[in-house]
């Protein structure tokens, strides 16, 4: 038999004397929790000795723990002769609560813990607790310093001391701060002594390291019960390595024995009954009762067992956050508390990084319908989010109208593997082959994607261990890439994982495409795919970089919430500057009616740009723009307004007339980002670079509106589309599409001079700056060569046959003014005109017209009868007479105010809130 250590044989006497403590004139004292200590340390000291060297081995008998093991056989049988047990009362009486170290973190913290306690109306309490926050990390330390033979474990050891006693003393007085400081200094006595034996052999045995770090959560423990019982009411302190018996089953799990750990409950209850019970959390013993802990997430997974072994009413865990959210509140603003989640729910998305659950947790509540609530400790008048069984759930909450998808969680830092071939379809063993070499290097699978063919099978892992997976792959498969069964094992990295969970998904139809759909919206390309039969959760993989404006994209998509976009305005001048006003007027009311979160993130012009981060107060921009703007750049406006990934839809709106910023179009779709225009230099300009910018516009998920771009406000282009969409065929479109000739030529009457309307027209702002850009009929070609190209026809913008209304002279005038002061010797030609239309009962119109059947059109000055539409406008209004199949004998005509900056200005805003509703607004 082996003699004990001088450090083991003084664990064991203080263990003993503990065990057998006498009060004055007073019985032997029975204490269970001691004696499981020593029969605990006694089978840990048998297991240890064998591994390390600093115990000196002998044959023989050890006559003193020979007498150790007789006093506890004495102890075992004064127990088995008790009268009488206290009988555990099990069911709704008890209710669970566990406490994290942030909850338990200061000595104020652990007075409000108590004070929750007291406060709950629950018969009877059973209250889970961690070690204060750091002090796990601090043991560890302890252990980690002893090992590497570290001097300054000593030290370490004290700041533990110095850290509980002076909690102690702000919590506590009297007798019961007397007996906690005894029973501390005890206990660091004891670490110590442990802490140098492992000092000396350089090593520390998992159950020592156990053992060791443990008392983080007994010492918190007695903390809270002794303030409990300082507040009058009765309270108990169980050390659950007495009652909680585990078979470890790995180096990071263990699995619960539920019939032993009853039984010794029972026995427990029996000395201690009371009403309410605190309890270590994350610690427990193995069947030979030495001291384990429950791994990852330990205290949560103590609260559930417990709450399994009481048949509870409910576990409440205790955290600093007000419930589970929808998504992670640091990545997606939007993010809501869920009410309730199901025990699956719960599952898949803890499975997934979200911050709800170890996984394991869930299990033991499941059998007997426990629910877990979630709530924050720091806002108790938060509800918090409650886990239970689906309809449990539903009925409670009333939650049937609810999104199908509750939640969404991603996973980063992952790789997918793709293992691809012909030569795998058909063949048994291929996939356990290639989990085989996964398993074998230690590796983890994520995520796991065959298709049907079985030509490749797609998995993920995370990314540090891709490299060791690659390897074993091509070692094992070696002889099939060389035969070329197996065509490659390709890595794909820089992935991340995108969870998207809900329980309802499987009974709701096109959850699935409605998950895509957003993501393609929202120009995310998806890597891999999985889905199971169960269909609680669908999973993509997304590159890295697309990964927080995927999980925006789908958020929005789902709970409907403020449809958020980004926007960079170009062009802040009459039409661009008016636009921001209209904005700046509505964005409160769309915001809380519709839904839709409009966010300027940049206003560029042609010299200066302002820029911000999280959105410009258009209440002030004119103001910020001066005071802050910076010299204006393309390229990093555009990236600015596109790089903010916590909003994942960006749209350019170009206010301008400038064939520069046009050009730049087809790049900013391809790149997903939407455009809304009334620049109409892209969709008349060359053919060529039109056709190419359409059928980019039309292959991906970006949108392309440019309703503005002829007729201002009025919804010219989309009738048009709608026309085409719903199978009518156009014949001919013709309208007056400038404003500013309009105005004129509806003055245009009498003995009024041609010069004369034209400069009042300046005057009033109906013309451009040079009242020759008007007056050419330019403006009306390319509105003509966009209805064109709207209906089918392929013309370029020199097709179309123009009348100008500058004389030829003047076309060369040095200036405005000059041209200004000439008119006037030109007035007239018209006046002819005028007076020979009038004599004939006619007007003068500047019209425009598509000819669809003969495939042309045409720009020119004509007369209309009196009666006809196009001779009842007045002011600037446009109107377009559309001749179609469907409306041959009576044209469809649009008429209304077609020039000026509030109604282009509205014509592109309208185009905005198109947008917003194509990606999720509500109607």
């Amino acid at each position: 038999m082996a003699f004990a250590s001088p450090v083991t044989s003084y664990y064991l006497h203080n263990l003993c004397s503990d065990a057998f403590s006498r009060e004055p004139n007073s019985k032997p004292r029975k204490n269970l929790t001691t004696l499981n200590k020593i029969h605990r340390f006694s089978l840990l000291h048998r297991l240890t000795i064998c591994r390390t060297d600093y115990f000196s081995l002998w044959e023989g008998r050890d006559s003193s723990k020979s007498n150790i093991l007789a006093s506890v056989a004495s102890a075992d049988t004064v127990l088995d002769e008790a009268v009488e047990r206290a009988q555990l009362p099990k069911g709704d009486t008890w209710s669970i609560h566990k406490f994290g170290g942030t909850c338990m973190g200061t000595s104020e913290r652990i007075r409000n813990v108590a004070d929750i306690i007291v406060k709950d109306e629950s018969e009877r309490k059973l209250v889970v607790v961690s070690a204060m926050s750091k002090v796990t990390d601090m043991m560890y330390d302890l252990i980690s310093k002893a090992q590497s033979r570290d001097d300054s474990y000593i030290n370490a050891l004290d700041a533990v001391l110095e850290k509980h006693t002076s909690t102690a003393i702000d919590l506590l007085k009297g007798d019961g701060l007397t007996n906690f400081l005894s029973q501390l200094h005890r206990d660091i006595s004891n670490l110590k002594a442990m802490l140098r034996a492992i000092y000396i052999a350089g090593h520390a045995t998992e159950s020592f390291s156990d053992f060791v770090v443990g008392h983080g959560e007994l010492w918190s423990a007695q903390l809270l019960s002794s303030v409990i019982k300082k507040n009058g009411s009765d309270c108990n302190c169980m050390d659950t390595r007495d009652v909680l018996v585990v078979n470890p089953v790995s180096s990071n799990q263990v699995d619960p024995d539920y019939l032993e750990s009853g039984k010794r409950l029972e026995i427990w209850y029996s000395d201690n009954p009371s009403n309410i019970i605190v309890a270590t959390g994350f610690i427990a013993s193995t069947p030979q009762s030495i001291p384990t802990t429950l791994k990852r997430d330990g205290s949560d997974f103590s609260a559930a067992i417990m709450g399994a072994l009481f048949r509870a009413r409910q576990v409440t865990i205790w955290t600093d956050v007000d419930g589970v959210y929808s998504a992670d509140p640091r990545k997606v603003s939007e993010a809501v508390i869920l009410k309730t989640l199901s025990y699956q729910e719960a599952w898949e998305m803890s499975y997934f990084g979200a911050n709800v659950l170890h996984p394991r947790t869930i299990i033991p509540v499941m059998k007997y319908d426990i629910p877990i609530v979630i709530r924050n400790i720091f806002n108790l008048s938060a509800p918090g989010t409650m886990i239970c069984r689906s309809f449990v759930c539903e009925n409670e909450n009333d939650q049937g109208l609810e999104s199908p998808v509750k939640g969404f969680a991603t996973i980063d830092h992952v790789a997918l593997v793709n293992v691809e071939g012909t030569g795998m379809a058909g063949v048994p063993g291929t996939a356990s082959s290639i989990f085989s070499a996964v398993k074998d290097v230690g590796a983890n699978a994520i995520m796991i994607s065959q298709a049907s063919s079985e030509h490749s099978v797609c998995f993920a892992v995370p990314e540090k261990e891709v490299k060791a997976v690659s390897m074993a792959l091509e070692s094992r498969f070696r002889q099939a890439l060389d035969a070329g069964r197996l065509s490659q094992i390709a890595v794909i990295p820089n992935c991340s994982i995108l969870a998207t969970v809900g329980q309802k998904m499987a009974s709701t139809p096109g959850v699935s495409a409605t998950l895509f759909n957003a993501l393609a919206k929202a120009n995310i390309n998806i890597r891999a795919i999985a889905q199971g039969c169960s269909e609680y959760n669908v999973t993509v993989v997304v590159k890295r970089e697309d990964c927080i404006r995927a999980l925006r994209a789908v958020h929005s998509r789902f709970y409907l919430s403020r449809t958020t976009i980004a926007m960079g305005i170009i062009g802040p001048g009459l039409i661009g500057g008016t636009l921001l006003d209209q904005l700046r007027d509505q964005a409160a009311v769309l915001k809380e009616k519709f839904n839709i979160d409009l966010r300027v993130m940049g206003v560029t012009g042609s010299r200066t740009m302002l820029l911000s981060d999280v959105g410009i107060d258009l209440s002030k921009w004119r103001d910020l723009q001066r005071e802050k703007g910076e010299k204006a750049d393309m390229q990093k406006f555009v990236q600015r307004v596109h790089g903010n990934h916590f909003i994942p839809n960006t749209v350019i709106v170009d206010c301008t007339s400038d064939s520069y910023v046009a050009s730049h179009y087809h790049d900013w779709l391809r790149r997903g980002i939407h455009v809304i225009t009334p620049n109409k230099k892209a969709n008349s300009g060359p053919l060529e670079q039109y056709l190419k910018l359409r059928d980019l516009q039309r292959q991906s998920y970006t949108h392309y509106f440019y309703e503005a771009t002829v007729g201002a406000g009025l919804p010219i282009i989309s009738t048009l589309q709608g026309l085409l969409e719903t199978g009518d065929k156009i014949l001919r479109i013709e309208g007056i599409f400038s404003g500013t000739l309009s105005y004129i030529f509806n003055n245009f009457v009498g003995t009024r001079a041609f010069s004369d309307v034209v400069k009042e027209a300046k005057e009033a702002g109906y013309t451009e700056p040079d009242p020759r850009d008007d007056l050419s009929g330019t403006d009306v070609a390319r509105k003509v060569i966009i209805l064109a190209r709207e209906s089918r026809l392929k013309l370029e913008l020199s097709d179309i046959p123009v009348q100008s209304l500058v004389p030829e002279p003047l076309k060369a005038s040095a200036s405005t003014e000059e041209f200004m002061q000439q008119l006037p010797t030109f007035d007239q030609d018209l006046a002819k005109q005028r007076q020979e239309a009038e004599a004939a009962g006619d007007v003068l119109r500047y019209v425009g017209i598509v000819d669809v059947v003969n495939q042309k059109g045409i720009v020119e000055l004509r007369r209309y009868k009196k009666e006809h539409p196009f001779a009842q406008l007045s002011g600037s209004d446009n109107i377009i007479a559309f001749t179609t199949q469907r409306y041959e004998k009576q044209p469809l005509v649009i008429r209304g105010p077609g020039a000026g900056a509030e109604v282009t200005a509205g014509g592109v805003f309208s185009d905005i809130l198109r947008l917003a509703s194509y990606l999720g607004a509500p109607s």
